[in-house]
């Protein structure tokens, strides 16, 4: 069955086709080889991620053409419109409201505050007046102009940052351990992590060009560019078949989901015989992710498996290896198949393991027997162990912005200003105010909590994750970011009168299959299928470590609530202390029901099971 149109889209409109484009039509893309998906032959005739972007940005057009637009994910940033006011305005006859996301790229999510307030800056200037904290660890400015495009991304590369590779199909943003311990472990995988995404980082200098007028910037001289921009000395001329996403944590903290990305570093800590803690080595993971492609069963949610034990001075290679791997054998002819996982799956562990060991210099041993990773949201007061101490802030769906009772985006701008704190963004969206002696962290927390910022969280509220969704993204099917405030007050009550509010639980909310809050390893998960209708998933959990199943499907927003009581209230009775929901269904619910390959065409489970 056919999925009804999405609020105020034109049925059967392309995401790129407007009355109001340019004013001259834009270059055709090139025709891609035999057995090649179209955007390889775009990114193929690119000459290194240039196309007519040039020429494109210098135009009175509000949009790019599609060629361009596939091109400017590479810089950091996607081609969107206001889809609330599609209808509306084709009824007036007039085009779409075109706009831009900006993502920045942050090698496990730090900056300084100087950055912090420049950005906010820019966000009031160029942007929506809001700031994003994505699920890996960047910020993402909305509602950015074409003509402002360039002050955006010119004004972040002015502050030592960088969009490149924010989007695209290269090494997207490398994830770490938020928390800013003092110790050789935390210190290893924050270097570890801003390594990889140098070494993973393309080399053309396209992006100087474009949005900082040729200065060199950054690392690129070291990285051998030619003035001209010359070839990708590892991506080439078609980089990687799609996305590729990199996590780096430790069997102490698995606070980034370390499971669910294309290439996980799990770090293997073992006492120091000196003292302390140190890192005997990786267990490599490879192939997960959690996108899905809507009623196409061949499409699938993956977590990653463990590939091979890597020696710590082998960490950097490990990954690069196995992004060799993919650019040389990934599928560029059907792009909803496209990621790694797909690749592995066709293979096998054993022939990718064969393949990888040819591009590494060390010795291909097993990976380590190790237990479960904890996990940590490190929200609220802790000491960083040099005398020092921060404040995780919760940040709702990521969404720095004011609200009345909550003004979010004006507290933490003066708490920056005024303390000059370190802040680290979190896989869990949420912001860190870091590097503060006694006395700071007990007036940032004051100030906060006088903005009525930081009050105590039930559990379900303090788990959440939701995408953006509508209005902006192009993906976007149902509701997320603005459906699930109304959702957790729901859930919070139900939960406060099953005695539950302070139980484990993980909320996940996506407009669409795609995945993008990681909803297919929560406890509990929303993802909408179609205009108000969602799958709902139950049986992960917040170690990330195992997938969910499908307990109901097609279920309206305003039923989900609902949908759940019988398993909520199931959990209320039968669970054991401190026994997470995802925990009780897989002890009681899950072992007995039939279980399916979580797909994009699931089927629900044995409905009899949950009640």
């Amino acid at each position: 069955m056919s999925s009804p149109v999405p609020p105020n889209v034109p049925p059967n409109a392309p995401p790129d086709v407007s009355p109001n484009g340019p004013p001259h039509a834009p270059p055709a893309a090139p025709p891609p080889a035999p057995g090649e998906s179209p955007v390889e032959g775009v990114k193929r005739a690119s000459r290194h991620l240039r196309g007519t972007l040039a020429e494109a940005l210098a135009s009175d057009a509000p949009r790019l053409g599609e060629a361009d637009a596939t091109l400017l994910k590479f810089h950091g940033s996607y081609q969107q419109d206001d889809r609330d006011t599609r209808r509306a305005r084709e009824a007036a006859g007039e085009g779409r409201a075109w706009q831009f996301m900006v993502r920045v790229a942050l090698p496990g999510g730090r900056l300084t505050a100087d950055q912090y307030l420049a950005f906010d800056d820019l966000a009031g200037r160029y942007a929506d007046g809001t700031l994003r904290v994505t699920t890996r660890q960047g910020l993402q400015f909305h509602g950015v102009a074409k003509g402002d495009l360039k002050a955006t991304i010119g004004g972040i590369a002015a502050l030592c940052a960088t969009t490149l590779a924010a989007c695209g199909d290269v090494s997207r943003n490398v994830l770490a351990c938020a928390a800013p311990v003092a110790d050789p472990v935390h210190d290893a995988l924050r270097a570890l992590a801003a390594d990889i995404a140098r070494e993973l980082r393309p080399a053309s200098r396209a992006y100087h060009e474009l949005w900082v007028d040729g200065a060199r910037v950054d690392d690129a001289a070291q990285r051998g560019e030619d003035e001209e921009g010359g070839e990708e000395p590892f991506y080439g001329a078609q980089y990687l078949p799609r996305k590729f996403k990199i996590a780096v944590a430790s069997t102490r903290d698995d606070c980034v989901d370390v499971h669910a990305h294309d290439v996980g570093l799990l770090a293997v800590v073992e006492p120091d015989p000196t003292g302390g803690d140190r890192i005997a080595g990786f267990n490599l993971l490879v192939g997960g992710g959690l996108g899905m492609t809507h009623n196409k069963a061949d499409t699938f949610a993956m977590l990653a498996e463990p590939l091979a034990f890597v020696p710590v001075d082998g960490a950097v290679e490990a990954a690069r290896a196995v992004a060799a791997v993919y650019r040389d054998h990934g599928n560029r002819a059907d792009r909803k198949r496209a990621r790694l996982k797909y690749l592995i799956a066709e293979w096998g562990i054993e022939r990718f393991r064969d393949e990888w060991a040819r591009h590494v210099s060390f010795p291909v041993r097993p990976p380590a027997a190790v237990p479960r990773a904890p996990f940590s949201d490190h929200l609220g007061p802790h000491a960083q162990g040099d005398g020092r101490g921060f404040v995780g802030v919760f940040v709702q769906s990521g969404r720095i912005r004011d609200e009345p009772g909550r003004p979010l985006r004006a507290a933490l701008r003066a708490v920056v200003a005024r303390h000059r704190p370190g802040v680290t963004l979190t896989a869990h969206q949420s912001v860190l105010l870091t590097g503060l002696d006694a006395a700071g962290v007990a007036a940032v927390a004051a100030e906060l909590a006088a903005a009525g910022v930081g009050p105590a969280l039930s559990a379900v509220r303090r788990y959440s994750l939701a995408c953006p969704a509508l209005p902006t993204c192009g993906q976007a099917v149902a509701e997320s970011e603005r459906a699930i405030p109304g959702l957790l007050d729901a859930l919070e009550a139900e939960l406060d009168a099953l005695g539950l509010r302070d139980a484990p639980l993980t909320v996940r909310m996506t407009g669409c299959p795609n995945g993008c809050a990681r909803p297919y390893t929560a406890d509990l998960a929303f993802v909408g299928r179609s205009l108000d209708l969602y799958h709902v998933y139950v049986g992960g959990g917040l170690a990330g470590d195992r997938l969910v199943d499908l307990y109901r499907a097609q279920v309206r927003g305003g039923d989900l609530v609902d949908a759940v009581r019988p398993l909520l209230r199931r959990w209320a009775a039968e669970r054991t202390p401190d026994e997470g929901l995802g925990d009780f269904w897989q002890r009681v619910v899950a072992h007995a029901a039939p279980r399916r390959r979580l797909t994009g065409r699931e089927l629900p489970l044995a409905e009899g099971g949950a009640a």
